[in-house]
């Protein structure tokens, strides 16, 4: 079943927010399809996170495992009216960094299948899960994938790297392009197309982004990237609008019709992502991909549904239910 079958019509969606986030829903829903996988929940300690991490487990999307110190996690839920009888909890000192390792530890000890984020600093989550200790680490460079739903958009729209890797050199942006292109396949799109982002749509030697832009096309057509149709430099307008890029001359399988935006770097992708959040209405979900398990990431300013469409995506690049490699 494809995205676009799963997506409800406009005319049958409730006040949830449905008809606004179709795709995200829709994501939401293959998810449930495959049933729940663990989560180690690192430092849930604030009402948002923990209160996500029970609502995916009511939604059937993941078997949550909460660590961090148990009285003050038992006392929020209470606070909160969460009912907490039936998930595991694992005690640590009230100490994020020692609660992260923790987690990380579940996930290379193969009881958890996802690392997803509480309360605590990214910074904190993310050296846990890259430490030697946690055996998480895999050959690829690790990245963050968004998938994004921008209202009036026809399909979703994946972005990366927005969140973790500041200035990627042209082997690193190799694996964020592959990740991507693993992400988008995971959630139905047989064929990611890939627009590699610039200021500008032809190779100028005084934008290294441009140079990197061309390899990675020459990289995709030697099969050092697979799965996916790459294309750049191109620049936004003439990447999103086929009108544009025709009227720049521009032939490209690409233009028009991207599943992937990948970015030149972090500072220009958070700024994009945000614009589409806080201007244009768009709601996202998100990743840290190519280590041994997905991670969950997320931001203190991202929605519930944000968060629960996140858990969604790290079901949907789990294995399948019937693989020795999935946590059940």
């Amino acid at each position: 079943m494809t995205l676009s079958e799963l997506a409800p019509r406009a005319d049958s969606v409730s006040s949830s927010g449905d008809a606004t986030h179709p795709h995200l829903h829709a994501l939401v829903q293959m998810a449930k399809a495959r049933g729940p996988v663990r989560v180690a929940v690192a430092y849930p300690c604030d009402a948002s996170s923990l209160s996500a991490a029970v609502q995916a487990c009511q939604a059937g999307l993941i078997t949550p495992i909460l660590v961090g110190p148990t009285a003050r996690i038992q006392a929020l839920a209470e606070a909160e009216g969460l009912d907490l009888s039936n998930i595991e909890l694992h005690d640590t000192p009230d100490n994020p960094r020692i609660t992260a390792a923790k987690a990380a530890a579940l996930c290379g000890e193969s009881q958890a299948a996802v690392l997803m984020k509480g309360s605590l600093h990214s910074d904190d989550l993310l050296a846990a899960a890259v430490s030697r200790d946690a055996g998480l680490r895999t050959a690829r460079r690790a990245s963050h994938v968004f998938v994004m739903d921008v209202p009036g958009y026809e399909r979703p729209l994946l972005m990366t790297d927005c969140v973790v890797n500041i200035a990627p050199t042209l082997a690193e942006k190799r694996d964020v392009a592959q990740n991507a292109i693993d992400l988008a396949r995971a959630i139905g799109i047989k064929l990611p197309h890939v627009a590699i982002l610039s200021a500008v749509e032809t190779v100028n030697l005084a934008i290294p982004g441009t140079l990197d832009a061309a390899a990675l096309c020459k990289m995709a057509e030697r099969g050092q990237i697979t799965g996916g149709v790459l294309d750049g430099p191109l620049a936004l307008d003439n990447a999103i609008s086929a009108v544009s890029a025709r009227n720049k001359g521009i032939v490209s399988a690409v233009s028009g019709r991207p599943d992937v935006l990948l970015m030149p770097g972090l500072e220009t992708g958070n700024v994009a992502y945000k614009l589409l959040v806080y201007l244009a209405g768009a709601e996202c979900a998100g990743l840290v991909l190519g280590m041994r398990v997905p991670i969950v990431l997320t931001s203190r300013s991202d929605s519930i549904s944000s968060r629960i469409a996140s858990c969604a995506l790290a079901v949907l690049m789990c294995p399948p239910a019937n693989s020795k490699e999935r946590v059940a």
